[in-house]
């Protein structure tokens, strides 16, 4: 087997860079983002879809700067982001957001990154979205549950940015269901609607009732995150590692997948935590790359694709995975090493 990653980079020579494991479709890195960008081949990338440690307020296990920090750091990764995408290709954020300190005021740290990317990087702002977990708790305490100052944050901005105004996208390949409603429209819409002048000016008639297999997505995605007895969680606790703290849906990265590239392209995630990207790019067969700079994450995140595996040969993997290497292929129920 070739030392050559899923994108063709060639890390042989880069003793902090090692290839933890490989599926089918993609290939988990353990390092520096920074770092493995340098390596990867121009304009060679279909979508970076990421969402990198917060900007917050108090310290997590999983390393965050502090505010101010943290937009110059983000925005470092602008240019090199660009150079490894395609032209058509799309840069996928999530960012949650947060108070400045002491007071109920927030920050504007997210739009800042927003800004720094477009204005200093030279990326575009496609379209805005946001996030809407419902199954958030109140936060922050102070504001929210004490003072009763504050709604509870429950909304990430997720910035779609890209290279070019014609980046590729299909918004028929994740159109939402209908509603009851515009289900019994469309079966009769004579019923249902009269052609008149709306109020706005506009006259719409019949033909916006015909079935065009579901509706245009707005830009307010609804995924709750209450990921709590998946098989990555519960294969975590029967090996006795510590899940990631802070994992994004499937659903969120799913969306952006589908919307944003075609079967074969390659999908990276720079700040792959437990790598829910690789697996989403996986299902919908798109090639992977996960970069992530601890071992103990990416080593569990192979646990996202092994649902078939038994439990000791899970085990038998992590051990490998500590001290080998060699990249071990995670496609079957055996771990073979290449």
């Amino acid at each position: 087997m070739s030392k050559e990653s899923t994108n063709g980079a060639n890390i042989a020579e880069r003793p902090n860079l090692q290839t933890i494991y490989q599926t089918e479709h993609g290939t988990a890195v353990l390092g520096m983002a920074e770092d493995y960008l340098e390596t990867m081949e121009k304009e060679s990338v279909d979508l970076v879809m990421t969402s990198p440690p917060f900007a917050l307020l108090r310290k997590k296990t999983y390393g965050n700067l502090e505010q101010k920090e943290y937009v110059d750091w983000l925005v470092s990764f602008g240019p090199l982001v660009k150079h490894v995408l395609k032209e058509r290709g799309s840069f996928v954020i999530d960012l949650g957001g947060a108070y400045k300190k002491g007071a109920p005021l927030r920050s504007l740290y997210n739009f800042r990154v927003l800004l720094g990317l477009c204005d200093d990087c030279g990326f575009h702002l496609a379209e805005d979205f946001y996030w809407h977990n419902p199954s958030k708790l109140p936060s922050p305490i102070e504001w929210v549950n004490k003072k009763k100052l504050r709604a509870k944050d429950s909304v990430n901005t997720v910035w779609w940015l890209c290279k070019s105004p014609e980046a590729k996208a299909n918004v028929s390949n994740v159109l939402a269901p209908y509603s009851d409603r515009m289900k019994k429209l469309i079966q009769d819409p004579e019923k249902f609607y009269s052609k008149a002048k709306r109020p706005s000016g506009h006259d719409i008639d019949m033909k916006f009732g015909k079935d065009n297999g579901g509706a245009i997505p707005p830009n307010l995605l609804q995924y709750p995150n209450t990921e709590s007895n998946s098989h990555y969680i519960r294969t975590c606790k029967a090996i006795g590692i510590k899940p990631h703290p802070a994992r994004f849906p499937r659903a969120l990265p799913e969306f952006f997948i589908k919307f944003l590239t075609d079967p074969d392209d390659l999908v990276v995630d720079i700040f792959a935590g437990s790598n829910t990207t690789g697996e989403a790019a996986e299902a919908f067969g798109r090639r992977w790359l996960s970069i992530e700079c601890n071992r103990e994450y990416v080593i569990a995140s192979a646990f996202r694709f092994m649902e078939d595996w038994p439990e000791s040969d899970i085990a038998d993997f992590v051990e490998k995975a500590k001290t080998s290497k060699h990249p071990i292929r995670v496609v079957s129920k055996q771990a073979t090493l290449f």
